[in-house]
């Protein structure tokens, strides 16, 4: 996974009977060109062409820097 990140994008949703909140999240694979990206960081990634089967977004910046303890 050389130049690749993995993305994921949390939110709520409520039960639709319950009507709790629910954790949901998707991962996205996004192509990271200097691979300058860490664990932790919140990152913003647009959609572009395929790059590989599964990788289909870019990475455009990394909004906040990450913590790693």
């Amino acid at each position: 996974m050389h130049k690749t990140i993995v993305v994921e994008v949390e939110y709520l949703k409520k039960h639709r009977l319950y009507k709790k909140a629910i954790r949901r999240h998707n991962r996205f694979k996004a192509h990271d060109e200097n691979n300058e990206c860490k664990i932790g960081d919140v990152v913003r990634i647009e959609e572009s062409r395929p790059i590989s089967k599964e990788k289909t977004w870019r990475l455009i910046e990394i909004v906040q820097k990450g913590v790693v303890l």
